[in-house]
Formats: structure tokens, C-alpha cells, sequence
């Protein structure tokens, strides 16, 4: 596995999307798009005010500082605005794993297909040049929009984690876990990827 790599800048772009490190300054453009609690249902935490948007720009950059995650600005290439943000997570170096989550968009850039032009930048860099063995993903059990949409990448669902995590509020809540491995990843890019190859 290519670990130094995630101590650099990573941009990843396609025609729809451009991904560039959370640490840039156009992360507080996130705050035009952010204060929805629809988007936080199912994230185990809610962004409602000045105080929580910042706790969650710092815990974010914390965490990469830590070596946890490396999180991405979204960018949606047709308006230049900052659509959402997604990461790297759970970083294992020993294992050569990671997962794909943390994913969110404001609600004008929802069901517009930017979500799958990142989800292939991710693996696609995630397997080729960091060199992953597995990609994770994880959904709330309730959350079937996410569910569709990582089936929708040809990952593998894998099984239910009961009370996986507390989210914020002190519930337990349960995940739906999927994977894409790297022996399948020429397959899956071919079959799920087709128009950004």
C-alpha cells in the first residue's frame, strides 16, 4: 500500500466533479448548503448552527491530522460551487483498508449523478494508486436512498452491524456494511463505471 500518498494534496476531477483536500479555504463555503437536518438524519450527529459547523470542520481536520481519515471538499464542476463532502475513513495501513463514507451533498446537487463521478475517483484512485485491498462502505439501516446507491457502485453487501454506533443524540443505531475488493475492481469499474473510463 501506498501510504505517503495520503500525506500529499490529492485533487481527483472528472467531467462532473473535482475533489480537493477539506483543509482548503473553501470549506467555509460549505456553510451556504450545510444547516439541513435532512442531510444529517442518518449521520449520527446534526450541523444546526455557527458552534456545530464549526466543531465539524474541526473535528474533521483533527481527524486528518490524526491520520484517521483524509477527507474531500466536493466540487460540482457545472456551477464551480462547493456541493457537499465525502473521505477516506477508518485508514487500517496494516490491513490495506479504508472506507468510503461521511458522504453528504447539499440538496440542489442530490440525485444529479455527481455522487457516482466521486464514488469512481475514490476507488479508482483508492485502488490504483494508493493500492487499497478493500473498500468498505456502510449505510444506517434505515437509510435505503444510501443503501440503493452503493449497490448502484456493484459493491457487496456484506451483512448488518447491530448497534454499531451512538449517534449524538444517545440511540444506537445499526449500519448495513458493503465491499468492493481489489481483485474485483477491473470487473466492477467496467460494469458500473463505464462512462468515466
Amino acid at each position: 500500500m501506498n501510504s505517503e500518498i495520503l500525506q500529499s494534496d490529492i485533487i481527483l476531477e472528472n467531467e462532473k466533479a473535482v475533489l480537493i483536500p477539506f483543509d482548503s479555504e473553501r470549506n467555509t463555503e460549505l456553510k451556504q448548503i450545510i444547516f439541513d437536518d435532512e442531510i444529517w438524519k442518518y449521520m449520527g450527529m446534526y450541523v444546526r448552527n455557527e458552534r456545530d459547523f464549526e466543531n465539524y470542520i474541526q473535528s474533521t481536520l483533527k481527524q486528518k491530522a490524526d491520520g484517521i481519515c483524509y477527507p474531500f471538499l466536493i466540487i460540482d464542476k457545472a456551477t464551480n460551487k462547493v456541493a457537499g463532502s465525502t473521505r477516506y475513513g477508518y485508514v487500517n495501513h496494516a490491513s490495506q483498508k479504508c472506507e468510503i463514507g461521511w458522504t453528504w451533498y447539499g440538496k440542489e446537487f442530490q440525485g444529479t449523478g455527481l455522487n457516482k463521478a466521486c464514488k469512481f475517483e475514490l476507488l479508482n484512485f483508492g485502488f490504483e494508486k494508493i493500492q487499497f485491498r478493500r473498500i468498505q462502505f456502510s449505510a444506517d439501516l434505515e437509510n435505503i436512498r444510501s443503501q440503493r446507491a452503493i449497490e448502484k457502485l456493484g459493491a457487496l453487501k456484506e451483512g448488518l452491524f447491530r448497534n454499531n454506533y451512538v449517534d449524538s443524540e444517545g440511540k444506537s443505531k445499526d449500519d448495513v456494511y458493503f465491499s468492493i475488493i481489489l481483485e474485483e475492481w477491473e470487473n466492477t469499474k467496467r460494469d458500473y463505471f463505464g462512462e468515466f473510463i
